[in-house]
């Protein structure tokens, strides 16, 4: 029993050691630099292009990554960022319904980056959203099939960027 412990505390040491000493990487073309979570819009502030007012059923908005919105959120605006990751929150939604994040100036996909019930204080899910030439996203709120409309208050916290 002592010999299978001291075996087993052995391979244990080795493996340890082993994983401590590899380094991560990332292959592709593609690296990932984080950024203390930024504010880059709310719409439960003052009425303005990063603040409210709150978004209405099946309305669509557009916010930029740099400029006004970036809010100096460590965002290179050199041109070469090629997505962002987001944490995208809903707030005292007055009706059930989901939420779409894309990237501007191109088709609205059939899917949904947050499905919300009514009344809900807040429910947040991130997202990583593409880039065009135009480095903006675009955001859009609809109800669930059946529903009917009201408004929803958006968060959008910038984590990080691929570059």
């Amino acid at each position: 029993m002592i010999r299978a412990n001291l075996v087993r505390s052995l391979i244990l040491f080795a493996t340890a050691t082993i994983l401590a000493g590899s380094t991560a990487s990332a292959v592709g073309p593609l690296q990932f630099y984080s950024v203390t979570p930024c504010r880059l819009m709310d719409t439960r502030g003052p009425v303005g292009v990063d603040g409210g007012p709150a978004l209405s059923n099946g309305e669509t908005r557009s916010f930029a990554v740099y400029g006004s919105n970036a809010r100096g959120c460590g965002i290179p605006s050199d041109g070469t960022v090629m997505a962002v990751s987001l944490n995208v929150t809903v707030a005292t939604p007055t009706y059930y319904g989901h939420l779409t994040v894309w990237p501007y100036n191109t088709t609205l996909p059939t899917v949904s980056t947050l499905n919300f019930p009514g009344a809900e204080p807040a429910i947040a899910n991130g997202a990583i959203v593409p880039l065009t030439v135009n480095p903006s996203f675009q955001i859009s709120a609809r109800p669930t099939l059946g529903g009917v409309g009201g408004n929803v208050h958006l968060i959008v916290d910038i984590t990080g960027y691929f570059k």
